[in-house]
């Protein structure tokens, strides 16, 4: 698996930084990939929509801990080489409401 190409958008949601998509081998796209800076650090959360439960699963995820590893480096990276926590937060800021 090749992650070609990552896209970061600022949102302000509670821990949420930034809202992230990602291209697999030119050929796949998965969208609303979630930045969150948690009590741990920084960390990706994959999408998810909410049950009538009022629980939340994953629509998609990786089926193992090296592709959730490739994925989590490849979007973070793009994070910081945008300017990381701060730019995010000055962005999201700026965001008319």
């Amino acid at each position: 698996m090749d992650i070609t190409k990552v896209s970061l958008r600022p949102v302000a949601m509670n821990k949420v930084c930034a809202i992230a998509s990602i291209v697999i081998d030119d050929v796949f796209v998965i969208h609303d990939l979630r930045v969150v800076n948690g009590d741990k650090g920084l960390f990706v959360a994959m999408p998810s929509r909410k049950l009538p439960s009022g629980e939340f699963r994953d629509i998609c995820h990786p089926i193992n801990s090296d592709a959730r590893q490739q994925i989590q480096d490849a979007v973070l990276a793009e994070f910081e080489s945008e300017g990381g926590i701060s730019a995010f937060e000055a962005a999201a800021a700026a965001l008319p409401v």
